[in-house]
């Protein structure tokens, strides 16, 4: 049991450590992050990390958070810069509810503004996360 505990508060710790920025400046700060980052940093094996994270949240100056939610995918641009999809949802949430709603905002123009910023993602994908996040589509947002 000891042992349990041992490993879940240096798995926590590596967390933290990792998503420091997110926990001092807010959602548009988290990192993608994977079970075997951790696990390398911790020195235990990959399921080991999945095992301890397994139902168990941390309470955050964010707000309760389960362990699972800080393993997030995302992308990279060219400057080095990683961006999760958490962050990448949000960016989305935040064009949509800036836009005209006569004339609202394709997934193609998002991706194009978020490509501005140097974030490279496809139509597809704005799609993806715009449907995720119970966004409906540009015809059904249009108010004439």
């Amino acid at each position: 049991m000891l042992v349990n505990f041992l490993i879940y508060s240096k798995v926590v710790k590596a967390i933290v450590e990792l998503q420091r920025d997110f926990l001092d400046k807010g959602i548009n700060y988290l990192k993608p992050m994977t079970q075997k980052q951790i696990a390398d940093i911790v020195g235990i094996h990959e399921s080991t990390v999945s095992r301890a994270i397994n139902g168990k949240y941390v309470a955050t100056p964010r707000g309760l958070f389960e362990l699972k939610f800080f393993f997030q995918s995302g992308i990279s641009n060219k400057n080095g810069n990683e961006f999760s999809a958490e962050t990448i949802k949000n960016l989305i949430k935040k064009l949509i509810e800036e836009e005209d709603p006569t004339n609202p905002l394709s997934d193609q123009k998002i991706a194009d503004i978020l490509k501005e910023k140097n974030i490279n993602i496809s139509r597809r994908t704005v799609a993806k996360y715009r449907e995720e996040c119970n966004i409906p589509s540009t015809i059904k947002r249009r108010r004439y």
